[in-house]
């Protein structure tokens, strides 16, 4: 009986020995594993650069060079002649020309339902412009409605992929920006995926799919697309001296606010028409009227006196 207390005593021993040397081995590995997943955590956040796109000017990008079958082919009509008191038609206002080409900066939250009844009523007309060189069109990806997605962050990530397009493809972000605001996902959803995005960037015929798509699945430019929108919201914005982001879309023109109906493109034209003309007319230099040269007037003889004649030099 005394052996066999001994060898259960034993037993139990070396059971208790073991169990002390696995729950400290757990342990050991646990604080090995938080420290490890702490220091890489802290080192990324320290090590991982702060990206910012390129080919942007004043966290816009410009649009030149584009097709007009990117858009609707749907005419867009022009603005009525106004209607002066005494019942005539007054005179159109002069269209924007190269010597006085507005200036149009246009503040964009892919989310918001505005900003693309914007771009669907206006993008035709602006496409002419900018090929008739009568305009230049800027787009700022702002991302005002970031809690509006379930907790996905779509304006953030969808102004981040605009600016990796803008980046890595340049040539077709009027496109992929055009596709973002044409067909929307509606506020209150989870909006695209990162991976939806950037399909939607290889659909437009992107010139590096490899990079964009890249790009946008690592949210490269999300801290900017942050960063870009707070500066928008302290200002002063583009060309203006006091303005700053209120909403999106925001329509700055010649640094003058579009406050007009976003789904009426006559009247956003008149509004650019009119701050095109006023620029005009406020740099013009009037042309000095033609001065008269002054005439001699005759030299009128005293009565009784002869103009001599002319003396000839003597002969030598």
């Amino acid at each position: 009986m005394r052996e066999k207390a001994q060898k259960v005593h034993a037993q139990q021993s070396r059971a208790r020995i073991m169990r002390r040397i696995i729950l400290g081995a757990i342990a050991i590995v646990a604080v090995g594993a938080i420290g490890t997943a702490v220091t890489l955590a802290v080192s990324a956040q320290v090590s991982k650069p702060q990206l910012t796109p390129t080919g942007m000017a004043d966290d816009g990008i410009l649009v030149s060079d584009i097709s007009a079958s990117t858009v609707s082919s749907e005419p867009v009509e022009a603005p009525d002649p106004e209607t002066t008191e005494a019942g005539g038609e007054a005179a159109p206002t002069p269209a924007p020309t190269s010597a006085s080409t507005v200036d149009i900066h246009i503040y964009v939250d892919y989310l918001s339902p505005d900003a693309g009844e914007f771009e669907r009523a206006n993008a035709r007309q602006l496409v002419n412009w900018i090929g008739e060189g009568a305009a230049t069109v800027t787009y700022h990806p702002v991302a005002l409605l970031t809690a509006s997605s379930n907790g996905t962050k779509y304006s953030l990530r969808s102004a981040a992929a605009a600016a990796c397009v803008a980046t890595h493809s340049p040539a077709e972000f009027y496109a992929f920006n055009h596709d973002l605001l044409d067909d929307q996902p509606e506020m209150n959803t989870d909006g695209f995926t990162d991976s939806e995005l950037a399909d939607i960037a290889g659909a437009v015929g992107s010139d590096n799919v490899k990079s964009v798509r890249s790009c946008i699945e690592k949210q490269d430019y999300v801290t900017w697309a942050k960063d870009a929108t707070s500066r928008a919201l302290e200002g002063p914005l583009v060309g203006s001296d006091d303005l700053v982001l209120t909403s999106a879309p925001m329509i700055v023109v010649n640094g003058e606010a579009y406050v007009g109906a976003l789904d009426d493109p006559s009247e956003f034209s008149q509004f650019v028409l009119t701050v095109a003309s006023d620029a005009y007319y406020a740099t013009a230099t009037p042309t000095p009227a033609p001065s008269e040269t002054p005439t001699e007037a005759p030299v009128e003889e005293a009565p009784g006196e002869e103009t001599p004649a002319p003396t000839e030099a003597p002969a030598q």
